[in-house]
């Protein structure tokens, strides 16, 4: 299931989250939602000038479709960084 390539330490696929809002800049997404860590991908270190030090990016399957904060989708699953992600 989660392979050799699934990095130590990251969320396990089926985990159980919840897509927060950045409180600074009220998005990515337009409200917060659960969704579950999909195994379509290995978590992937995030690679932009404003991640965090070892910030992965995670596949999340969403429970019902969701908008991004640009009103773009509905979106049923999208690569989300760590730092919007809580257990």
């Amino acid at each position: 299931m989660t392979g050799d390539n699934w990095p130590a330490g990251a969320l396990a696929p089926g985990t159980r989250v919840t897509v927060v809002r950045d409180p600074a800049r009220g998005g990515p997404w337009q409200r917060e939602f659960r969704g579950t860590v999909d195994e379509l991908g290995a978590p992937e270190p995030v690679d932009h000038e404003h991640a965090r030090e070892g910030e992965l990016a995670y596949w999340v399957r969403f429970d019902e479709p969701e908008f991004d904060g640009d009103g773009d989708g509905p979106y049923r699953k999208a690569l989300i960084w760590g730092r919007y992600l809580r257990r």
